[in-house]
């Protein structure tokens, strides 16, 4: 018998609707939202709104708005440590709030509690229950659960004494994966500052150092053409659309993310194993000029807004990418970037950029020390977000086990 059964066995359990152990009623707030009176100035609050609700059963740490005084008296008081839910848009998010604040109707507050209850134990079973009723919520785009709903709502009630385990084992299993993603996050910000600080230095040279020749002189840039986002696929011939480079976690790939047809891809450049797709476009600066080195086997296509670059001898495709990187690169990349909105550097002006050829022995040994760095910096960046999932499971396979009792 594992630790929870034991913990759960025998246990004498009374079933009650969330009426039946808490008054509640929604928030308020006057109407027009935007009427600019009714925020802001001396005396002004925390106004509570659904995007104030974050992680761990707390809001954020400072509201988008704050409520005036003139408003207050139109909105609902809710005093530091009282529950309240979510009840429209990203409906079941809960939180025991920190501070007192005005609240906006979207939201219900738990007032008082008819009977005695763990305050966590309750909200740990808000948040499960509504969990499963906003998957049947009414509405298509914007969800919503009414407080007459709501209010029916039945939870298992056991001892206090068990509320308060099962409270404790379920803050215990947050505060540990909080701890790992903190730890996690941790080594990222190490690795990628470590990964950084070796990419500078290996990638910058003397004058005399190494020859120095133009894009152009070292390679074939061929501009894309267009490619909706409404002509890819699950299947057909390999496609990089400018804007996935930015979603590569990696400078190199094997293979890509989307696909076209066959009939599509006539209409489009053709890349193949060692070229170079470098972005033209982005609405950031950082982003222009950001390349990956395509190793699949099988040729793909590109379309506008991206630039294929077709390394000659002396010039390997992956070593390039790495410059792209570089505070270098970035520098000698501004001098041609046009726009505001939207950043813009042209295969032209891309090819008229001067970049360090040192030989190909010596890129080789800095192909492979990066490759290193870039292995272990993105095995992290892809292991965070596997690990978060996979605590998550856990998490809710035990919430599951001790909230749906």
């Amino acid at each position: 018998m594992s630790f929870i059964e034991k913990i759960l066995e025998g246990v004498a359990m009374e079933w009650k609707t969330l009426e039946e152990v808490s008054t509640f009623r929604r928030g308020s707030f006057p109407q027009p939202y935007g009427e600019p009176g009714w925020y802001d100035g001396e005396g002004a609050m925390p106004f509570v709104q659904v995007v104030d609700v974050g992680s761990n059963m707390r809001l954020v740490e400072k509201t988008k708005n704050l409520i005036s005084i003139l408003a207050q008296p139109k909105s609902v008081f809710v005093p530091e440590g009282t529950v309240i839910v979510t009840l429209q848009g990203s409906i079941g998010r809960v939180a025991i709030t920190q501070y007192d604040a005005y609240v906006d109707r979207t939201l219900a507050i738990f007032e008082e509690f008819k009977i005695e209850i763990n305050k966590k134990y309750f909200a740990y079973q808000i948040e499960n229950i509504f969990k499963s009723k906003k998957e049947t919520a009414r509405g298509s785009t914007i969800k919503t659960i009414t407080k007459e709903e709501f209010g029916k709502f039945p939870i298992p009630i056991p001892p206090l004494e068990i509320q308060q385990k099962i409270v404790n084992i379920l803050d215990s299993f947050k505060e540990l994966t909080a701890q790992l993603v903190a730890e996690l996050t941790a080594e990222l910000a190490a690795r990628k500052q470590q990964y950084h600080y070796y990419r500078e230095r290996l990638l910058t040279f003397e004058e005399d150092e190494v020859e120095w020749k133009m894009l152009g002189e070292v390679g074939e840039l061929v501009r894309g053409n267009g490619l909706p986002k409404s002509d890819f696929t699950d299947i057909g011939v390999p496609a990089i659309h400018y804007g996935q480079i930015y979603t590569y976690y990696s400078t190199f790939t094997e293979k890509t993310i989307s696909f076209v047809s066959p009939e599509t891809a006539r209409k489009l450049k053709k890349f193949n194993k060692g070229d170079v797709i470098i972005t033209n476009t982005s609405e950031n600066f950082k982003d222009v000029g950001k390349s990956v080195v395509y190793l699949g086997n099988e040729s793909g296509v590109t379309g506008g807004h991206a630039t294929i670059f077709r390394p000659f001898e002396t010039l390997i495709g992956k070593f390039f990418a790495y410059y792209t990187q570089t505070a270098a690169f970035a520098k000698k990349k501004g001098k041609y970037a046009k726009g505001t909105k939207v950043i813009d550097v042209s295969a032209n002006d891309l090819a008229k950029i001067i970049l360090p050829i040192p030989s190909i022995k010596e890129q080789e040994r800095i192909i492979s020390i990066l490759d290193k760095f870039d292995t272990l910096y993105h095995s992290i960046c892809e292991s965070l977000p596997k690990e978060m999932e996979l605590r998550q499971k856990q998490y809710q396979y035990y919430s599951d086990m001790l909230l749906n009792l």
